[in-house]
């Protein structure tokens, strides 16, 4: 079936998918803290992770601004309109995503809790998994030849 007219996810995976790893990493640094490191180092990771934090929100709007600039859904719910490529999706395929991950990241060098960065990896596979490959397969169904040439100069993550 042809996925032209409508996309292919009806739930909101990612945000699902990044909170539910985000809860499991809180919940195994509770029941199994693993080491963290002491200062001044723990102190420049947290400044890193300040930094990390604030470029992931800034990547996530700026991709958020893209798609309403460009008149098209950021819902999975809904087929898309326009194929975007420029500002952030010029730099990655998936700038939400790779916002989402790097938030997680930040959390982790925030926080001290070392089970986020197997988390960000574990939501970043899923997410790929869940929706990712469906919002590729309706996009290449939407856009053809114009999404091909997009995904070989763009990588899918970074």
């Amino acid at each position: 079936m042809s996925s032209m007219g409508v996309a292919q996810n009806r739930l909101p995976w990612p945000p699902v998918v990044f909170a539910a790893a985000a809860a499991l990493a809180v919940a195994l640094h509770l029941l199994w803290p693993l080491p963290w490191f002491g200062s001044p180092f723990a102190d420049f990771l947290f400044a890193i992770g300040v930094v990390l934090g604030l470029a992931a929100i800034g990547l996530a709007l700026a991709a958020l601004r893209a798609l309403r600039r460009a008149g098209t859904t950021v819902l999975h719910r809904r087929a898309v309109d326009h194929l975007v490529t420029g500002g952030p999706f010029a730099l990655s395929r998936n700038p939400i995503y790779l916002a989402g991950a790097l938030l997680m990241t930040a959390a982790a060098l925030v926080l001290g809790i070392a089970w986020f960065l197997p988390a960000a990896v574990l939501a970043g596979f899923v997410t790929q998994l869940v929706s990712i490959v469906h919002e590729e397969r309706h996009l290449a169904d939407r856009f053809g030849k114009r999404y091909r040439d997009y995904q070989k100069r763009v990588r899918r993550w970074i």
